[in-house]
């Protein structure tokens, strides 16, 4: 199979795997800086030209875009479904998980257990949002953050009013969420390829930190699943529509609830803590599921 990489480095350690997974199955793997492709968006001959050249014969395409190039990754990929070339990912699901209100909108009209969040642009009554919550400790998260970033812990009512003025005067859209304070400052990463977990780890964040992302100096250990986590991971996936995805589970007091579901999920550290494969699975199912013009979301976006 001609497979291409959307990323914009091939020295990323998830691309770089993924590239070695492809290569050792016998497939031609191209890695295409998203931002470097270009369209022609033409009704008699579309197409996607890439340093020149117009880019023919893929059978697959595995979209690793980044936040901050979202809207212009999201156009390349919904060239390439034109196309017929199967999407690992599609846009439209893609375009779900990284609208994280979207995204927990769609969770919770399915009954996804969810921390207690409220969504706010521009309110009259800062304190009402609040309560809303359950009161200070609280997270306030900008829609567009990633790895932590924008994501803020107020831990007094004072504080959490600061951040939130602070947000609004910024014109930005955020969601205030409660504290889950019993998880300690850990999450659960499920890792999810087809309709089944195939890895999972415990993120901790480091001391004085309340983040769990490893880019911030968190640390991952193995860990087992419930069953009902297992089944609320996949699920959470398959809502969202992504065939791949870093779904993210903290245990509260209440029963484990789901804190984000993940389009690009990482391979460094699910594969650093687990000793799988993962880029290998992925591989395997592009093998098993792609075929032309195989886009369920087709039409939809």
């Amino acid at each position: 199979m001609k497979i291409a990489i959307l990323s914009r480095s091939r020295e990323i350690f998830s691309t770089r795997r993924l590239l070695e997974a492809g290569a050792q199955r016998g497939h031609e793997m191209h890695v295409l800086d998203t931002l470097k492709c270009y369209m022609d968006v033409s009704s008699l001959r579309p197409a996607i030209h890439y340093r020149g050249s117009q880019l023919e014969g893929f059978d697959a395409v595995i979209p690793r875009i980044g936040a901050s190039i979202t809207v212009y990754g999201l156009a390349v990929v919904r060239q390439f479904e034109m196309l017929g070339v199967f999407p690992l990912n599609e846009s439209v699901a893609i375009g779900r998980a990284r609208d994280k209100l979207r995204a927990l909108q769609l969770l919770s009209r399915k009954g996804v257990g969810l921390p207690t969040t409220g969504f706010a642009h521009d309110i009259d009554d800062t304190q009402h949002l609040i309560k809303l919550v359950g009161g200070a400790p609280l997270v306030v998260k900008l829609l567009e953050g990633t790895q932590g970033r924008g994501v803020v812990l107020a831990e007094t009512s004072q504080a959490a009013e600061s951040v939130i003025d602070a947000f609004r005067e910024l014109g930005a859209n955020f969601l205030v969420q409660e504290f889950i304070k019993e998880a300690g400052g850990s999450d659960i990463r499920c890792f999810v390829i087809g309709d089944k977990v195939v890895a999972s780890m415990m993120r901790t964040a480091k001391a004085g930190e309340f983040r769990s992302n490893l880019h911030r100096g968190g640390s991952a250990s193995l860990v087992k699943l419930t069953p009902e986590e297992r089944s609320m991971a996949a699920r959470a996936a398959k809502i969202i529509g992504l065939n791949v995805a870093g779904v993210d589970i903290i245990r509260s007091k209440h029963g484990s609830v789901v804190l984000e579901v993940n389009s690009s999920p990482g391979l460094q550290g699910i594969e650093t803590a687990t000793s799988k494969d993962i880029a290998g699975m992925i591989i395997e199912f592009i093998e098993k599921n792609a075929a032309p013009h195989k886009t369920r979301t087709r039409g939809k976006g």
